[in-house]
């Protein structure tokens, strides 16, 4: 049974710093694509960083240069370090995977599994 556990949000101030982890089970998780995605209320789920199968990764504009994705395949873990928070990054995020490598990694539809989400607040 596939499985996304996600973790490490938390309360901060603008400027700082936390790491989302998304542990998965279940599967061959290298054969994958994984993303994180973030909705905050009243908004559209969306596409923040996201990595295939292959390694290629990708970002939203948003985030470019203070989010990074990284994964640790030995532990079958998802990371998303974010630096220099914005209160606009205030959201619940979700990590997400689907099989093979993925072409579109920023867009919602069509991946197979959700974590639970971990909300991240921001505050100015």
């Amino acid at each position: 049974q596939v499985q996304l556990v996600d973790a490490g949000g938390g309360s901060v101030q603008a400027g700082g710093s936390l790491r989302l982890s998304c542990a998965a089970s279940g599967y061959t998780y290298s054969s994958y694509s994984m993303a994180w995605f973030r909705q905050a209320p009243g908004k559209e789920r969306e596409g923040v960083a996201g990595i295939d199968s292959g390694g290629r990764t990708s970002y939203a504009d948003s985030v470019k240069g203070r989010f990074t994705i990284s994964q640790d395949n030995a532990k079958n873990t998802l990371y998303l370090q974010m630096n220099s928070l914005k209160p606009e990054d205030t959201a619940m995020y979700y990590c997400a995977a689907d099989r093979g490598r993925r072409l579109r990694l920023l867009v919602p539809h069509g991946y197979n599994y959700w974590g639970q989400g971990t909300q991240v607040t921001v505050s100015s």
